[in-house]
């Protein structure tokens, strides 16, 4: 459709609340919203002027859209989370989704209850605490907390090795109790697990001022000894210091939210505070978002919160979002607690929210010089190439062959210059081969956007450029799939020099982009090649040992452990099939050395009765 007629289109909708999806060409979703009056919202989009120029791209490429009509602004939320959610639009502003937040699980029904880190809280009936900003926080407080409070690090489980083994070296060095002894009991450990889940739950002011007392009745009456002991645990407690309040921050009560919109980088930042105490910091760095900072503020927001699975009761905001009392409702909900959102005036509360903001521009600042770095390489290659905007995701692929078999080809994924291993692929050819790079090209693209168009969520991003090892006719082979799939995305390869070095870029018409002019696009263009190659002959030479193995594992009588030492003695399977059987003995037994040189010695006969 023209802009022209989406606005059309747009002026019929009717004005009550819903969720609307932007579409381009080709089906795909790029954009989801929510409007509490359908009409004003999607038609504001068709007019012309006053678009940001983020918005004004995304625009340019919308073709159809779909509307989703609710009974409140509340519904259009939940919808419109859902759907972003479920289609991860590339105009929408997105946190990361696989972040990964760990959990601390402790089992208290046991008489010895131990600690593990896991991925997610399970239905089990143990404890879990978090969720925690990253594993390498959380093992480092963990291992603090257990040294401070000197319960066991070593792997033996209580109580059944309880009196096997003499007492390790932590107890000599004061670290442990000696637990494994017996002495002191299970009720003791118990009582120092319950401390360490008061540090855990950022309470170590009440846990500090429980063992004061302790140590100083223990003095009254004269247990020097005893009060000897809760001094130096009172003394590693207060040591604990960053890192048990860091690991503190999953049950926050507060939160201060900044927000900030630089040159080429927005920051979102979280704050946690227990009871006034700043206890840990979580920050994602994203593209500049086309929306208001306000309709930015609550996105992220909601997308942080329901993701991580753990929200305070106050969530401190420096703008209200105009679906503010909304979202209280969606996360009140959600963790079946009252959840307040204010913008604080004044006082602490205000001091908080302008830190977190204060934080998100020295974040947004920092990472500037690197991505103005990366936006102008991206530039330079978009006004090379004449590609309408910056090529933010890249496509690379390569062919691998050895002798003409086991063809196999990769691709890589490049997302702002920076590489997104979870998005490789790689393909092992089932029609083409026998050396025909071209074929192969042709059939490992058809088979990457099959899968895109089947809707398998693996393929479900384009990317802004495709890239192909390989010259002019290459990228021309490329370019020809694309068209069969009407995919409108440009091709160029990459070409090498006489010592496999990237030089130039190649378009499907024979023209090449020179990259001697731009020191920084030659060596990121050089890099991509070097790790699709990697990628690829990785692939191929995995394929070729399980070929190996396959050979020497229709031997019988040579397990894995025979087959392991023959390969170690003698690289290949062609050494071992040429070794003597003499040789063979100095590493098998004399039965199985004459069954493996008797083996490779077959006549075709015995070959064919084998198989």
């Amino acid at each position: 459709m023209t802009r022209d007629e989406l606005r059309e289109k747009a002026l019929a909708l009717p004005l009550q609340p819903g969720v609307y999806i932007m579409m381009d060409r080709m089906g795909e979703v790029i954009y989801v919203g929510k409007a509490k009056k359908l009409k004003n919202r999607v038609v504001s989009y068709f007019r012309e002027g006053n678009h940001s120029p983020k918005t004004e791209v995304m625009v340019s490429h919308v073709s159809d859209f779909d509307v989703i009509m609710v009974r409140s602004e509340f519904e259009a939320l939940i919808t419109e989370n859902q759907l972003i959610k479920h289609h991860k639009p590339r105009y929408n502003i997105l946190l990361k989704d696989d972040k990964g937040y760990p959990y601390l699980r402790t089992d208290l029904r046991a008489a010895y209850p131990g600690w593990k880190v896991v991925g997610r809280p399970g239905k089990d009936g143990a404890r879990y605490l978090g969720p925690y900003g990253s594993r390498t926080t959380l093992f480092a407080a963990l291992n603090a907390v257990t040294k401070a409070l000197r319960l066991p690090q070593c792997s033996r489980r209580f109580p059944a090795d309880i009196g096997k083994e003499r007492p390790c070296l932590n107890k000599e060095m004061g670290l442990c109790e000696g637990w494994c002894t017996g002495k002191p009991d299970a009720e003791a450990y118990r009582s120092r697990i319950d401390d360490a889940l008061l540090v855990f739950e950022g309470k170590s002011d009440q846990l500090e001022k429980q063992v004061q007392e302790e140590m100083e009745e223990a003095a009254e009456v004269l247990d020097f000894e005893k009060a000897a002991l809760l001094r130096d645990r009172l003394r590693a407690l207060r040591s604990l210091g960053e890192k048990q309040l860091a690991v503190s921050g999953a049950m926050a009560d507060t939160d201060a939210v900044g927000f900030y919109r630089g040159a080429a980088k927005a920051c979102f930042v979280v704050l946690h505070y227990i009871g006034g105490k700043l206890l840990d910091k979580d920050m994602s760095l994203l593209p500049i978002p086309m929306e208001e900072d306000e309709e930015v503020l609550s996105a992220l927001t909601r997308q942080y919160y329901l993701q991580r699975g753990v929200c305070p009761k106050t969530i401190l905001l420096p703008a209200m979002p105009e679906d503010g009392e909304e979202l209280e409702r969606l996360l009140s909900e959600t963790y079946e607690h009252k959840v307040s959102i204010h913008v604080p005036q004044r006082g602490d509360m205000r001091i908080r929210m302008e830190t977190a903001c204060m934080n998100a521009r020295e974040e947004t600042e920092r990472a500037t010089d690197r991505e103005e770095r990366v936006s102008g390489i991206l530039t330079w290659l978009a006004e090379a190439a004449g590609l309408p905007e910056p090529p933010r995701r890249i496509e690379a692929y390569d062919v691998s062959n050895l002798h003409g078999e086991d063809t196999v080809s990769s691709m890589t994924v490049f997302v702002d210059a920076r590489p997104l291993k979870r998005d490789y692929r790689r393909f092992k050819m089932k029609e083409a081969g026998g050396g025909d790079d071209y074929g192969s090209m042709q059939e490992t693209l058809r088979r990457r956007l099959t899968e895109y168009r089947e809707g398998n969520e693996r393929f479900s991003t384009l990317p802004d450029l495709f890239l192909i090892d390989g010259g002019s006719v290459h990228a021309a082979a490329a370019a020809e799939v694309l068209r069969e799939f009407e995919v409108d995305r440009p091709v160029l390869g990459m070409v090498k020099d006489d010592k496999h070095r990237t030089r130039a870029l190649a378009a499907p018409d024979g023209r090449e982009l020179g990259l001697e002019g731009n020191p920084a696009a030659f060596a990121l263009i050089g890099r991509i090649q070097e790790e699709t190659h990697r990628f690829a002959i990785e692939y191929q030479r995995s394929l070729r040992s399980r070929h190996i193995g396959s050979e020497l594992d229709k031997i019988p009588g040579i397990g894995e452990k025979r087959r392991t030492e023959l390969l170690k003695r003698f690289r290949s399977v062609k050494a071992i099939a040429a070794a003597s059987e003499e040789e063979l003995r100095n590493v098998l037994g004399p039965a199985a050395a004459k069954t493996v040189y008797e083996w490779f010695r077959r006549g075709p006969e015995e070959e064919q009765k084998s198989t």
